[in-house]
């Protein structure tokens, strides 16, 4: 996990799923994987196995061990919700979210079919969540508008776009049912260009549709020499968040070991309620 994140919109990552498979043109030039591939074969490296798919089940109670509030994206070097991840370990992960809930939670995913159907289903509980944050990618018409409209579909609290790498211009969004949008280019070796135009476009329907608007980057080959200003100032709105305290480091701990007790007794349910 890292604690103090470069990614703008997050404080930290936590990743209990490690490794990916492309699926769109937006996994083209994916950093993740860029990232893990350089550590292929190093041994005893978290990336020994390169981007392969792995479940890293003793990461799943590190929420429970940090002792602030944090803003957490979920597996940033992953997908949670691609086939390869089974539904009970989807089902362990929301679990841990629903019950370390004085963090909030970011999931972003492009599999959106499968978001749906399982936030529709066994994982109801978590989208009931105010502290858990669902989003899905998309970064052009053809593959990742559909994907907004799948997303709107779960009965989730609160629903978020990262409209990132953008490829194109979008057009006229329907934003009724998202609480946020991230807007971002794509960054590093052969990166694709992004024109002003279509950002421009996206943030003044977040305007229109008073929907937070957060600009996160350029990016480009130079991404820092880029920057992310955008007609000269920074756009870092966001949602409402939940604050709440972290408990004692005694009772975290407690909690932890319910959570791993609930995994050998196929709990399907958040095991307590900490804040209202």
């Amino acid at each position: 996990m890292s604690l103090n994140s470069h990614i703008e919109w997050t404080d930290a990552t936590w990743n209990p799923v490690r490794g990916c498979i492309k699926i769109s043109p937006g996994c083209k030039h994916c950093y993740a994987e860029t990232f893990a591939e350089r550590f292929r074969g190093v041994k005893g490296h978290p990336y020994e196995q390169g981007f392969d798919l792995r479940l890293v089940p003793e990461k799943l109670t590190e929420p429970f061990t940090w002792r602030s509030p944090k803003l957490v994206f979920v597996n940033s070097m992953s997908d949670l919700f691609q086939t390869g991840v089974p539904d009970d370990y989807v089902e362990a992960v929301s679990q841990v979210m629903a019950t370390a809930n004085w963090h909030t939670y970011q999931v972003l995913t492009k599999r959106s079919e499968r978001l749906r159907e399982l936030l529709s289903g066994k994982l109801e509980f978590a989208a009931e969540q105010r502290n858990i944050w669902w989003g899905v990618s998309v970064e052009d018409k053809k593959y990742g508008l559909p994907r907004v409209d799948h997303l709107r579909q779960v009965p989730a609290k609160v629903r978020f776009l990262s409209i990132e790498p953008l490829l194109e211009d979008l057009g006229e969004i329907d934003f009724s049912g998202i609480s946020w949008v991230i807007v971002g280019g794509e960054s590093g070796p052969g990166a694709r260009p992004m024109k002003k135009e279509w950002v421009v476009s996206i943030r003044e329907q977040c305007r229109t549709q008073r929907v937070p608007f957060f600009f996160k980057q350029w990016g480009g080959v130079r991404k820092v020499k880029n920057g992310r200003l955008l007609d000269g100032r920074t756009y870092d709105e966001y949602p409402r968040r939940i604050r709440a305290d972290v408990p004692d480091r005694l009772s975290c701990l407690r909690y932890a070991q319910e959570f791993l007790e609930s995994l050998q007794t196929g709990l399907r349910k958040p095991l307590v309620q900490l804040t209202a």
